[in-house]
């Protein structure tokens, strides 16, 4: 079973930590444009769904986290414009499997 932390935005726009057990990550190809993430929570997977474009930003920058031997961490939220975040998506932090900020 993985673990993840999760931000959540609550209704006043603040965000919250919590801890949530993932049984698994859902992966999906839809018209987009650009690329969803959500938590189906029913489920307790992570729903990504996207045009194939910005699935491949997203898998490239998760990639390029997993083989970061120096640890650090990736940020991934959405603003106005992103270039293939689509709104609503839930903003993730994404931790080095190296651990800790890197030593560059």
């Amino acid at each position: 079973m993985a673990h993840a932390k999760l931000r959540s935005p609550t209704p006043s726009g603040a965000r919250l930590w919590r801890s949530d057990a993932l049984v698994g990550v859902e992966v999906l190809k839809s018209s987009g444009p650009g690329v969803l993430i959500r938590r189906d929570a029913e489920r307790q997977i992570l729903v990504i769904s996207g045009d194939s474009a910005g699935r491949a930003v997203l898998a490239e920058n998760l990639r390029a986290m997993a083989t970061a031997e120096d640890g650090g961490h990736l940020h991934i939220d959405y603003f106005p414009g992103h270039f293939y975040l689509a709104e609503g998506s839930l903003p993730l932090v994404v931790n080095s499997p190296h651990g800790g900020m890197p030593r560059r």
